[in-house]
Formats: C-alpha cells, structure tokens, sequence
C-alpha cells in the first residue's frame, strides 16, 4: 500500500477546528468535576494528546488497549481488553476517547465496564463516526465528524498499524 492510493477526506485544518470544539464542549460539560480521560490505544493516542491539551480542567489521563479487529479491515464482534487501566475510576467521571466509532460494539463493552467500575458517569469523545456500520444502539456524546462507510486511515486510525501518522484523514482506493 502507498500513499498513491490515499484520497483526502477531512483535512488537517478541519480537524484541528473540531478538536478544538469538542474539547470546549467537554470543558464546560465537566467543570468541577472529578474526570478521568480513557484514551483507547492505539487509535486514539493523537486525537487524545491534542484534545486534552486543548482542556482547561484538571483531569486524569488513562489509557487501556482493546481490539476487535485482527490485521484485516473488519470486526471480529469479539472484544479483547489487551491492556487495561491503571486507575480506579469509581466516583469519577469518565470519558472514553475513541478515533472512531464504527459498529459500536468496542463501545457498547467498554460503556458497560467502566458503569461496572463504578464511574459516575461515562460518556464517549469520538472524532470520527461511521453510524451506517452500527451494529449496536450507542453513539458518542462528543462527535468531531461523520463519515461514509469508507475503509479510512490517518490521524492515529491505520491498516495493518500503517498510515498512522497522517495529519489528516484519507479514504483508501483500490
């Protein structure tokens, strides 16, 4: 694969617009509360290092690592907790950091799991959203884009852990 197959989707300044007002969302939305940002490796490692860089609250920053796809470009349906917080959260509120929602069942678990924890609340931050792939009723609270149902990389999402580290976001054509 080569960047000659990429195709632009949503540009690098696009992006840095949204992060920005979501993170001014969730700023007034938690302010005086306690919040604990869950970062879910590895896909959203850059969108979480710009979004709460952008946050003026005090807060906690997590990370854990899931996965429910294998090298391929589609869901298993089964989701693996790899890697998992290192922090209590009950009593908390917890806002899970997604790159992208596409079935909703990586969400719909991780929801389910940290009510089981027994955070406060828990609300999910996604930038991107692909609702025609849903699998399962959720949706995030916070929601930079929605997108078509396109196999897309760039800005922390990738196939095969490649393409990562594009600035913006790219569909891929064959």
């Amino acid at each position: 694969m080569d960047y000659s197959k990429l195709e632009e989707v949503i540009s690098e300044k696009e992006i840095k617009e949204a992060v920005k007002k979501l993170a001014k969302l969730i700023e007034s939305d938690y302010k005086g509360k306690e919040l604990v940002t869950v970062s879910v490796l590895k896909g959203s490692v850059i969108f979480t290092a710009d979004l709460v860089r952008e946050i003026n609250l005090p807060l906690e920053m997590v990370f854990m690592a899931v996965s429910s796809y294998g090298a391929g470009t589609s869901s298993t349906g089964v989701v693996n907790i790899r890697y998992d917080i290192d922090r209590p959260v009950n009593n908390k509120h917890v806002l899970i950091i997604e790159d992208i929602i596409d079935t909703g069942l990586t969400i719909k678990h991780l929801k389910e799991y940290f009510a089981c924890k027994g955070a406060n609340s828990v609300k999910v931050c996604a930038l991107f959203n692909k609702p025609s792939r849903r699998k399962t009723n959720v949706d995030a609270d916070y929601c930079g884009f929605s997108i078509e149902d396109n196999f897309v990389v760039g800005y922390g999402l990738d196939i095969d852990n490649k393409f990562r580290n594009l600035k913006n976001l790219c569909k891929i054509n064959n």
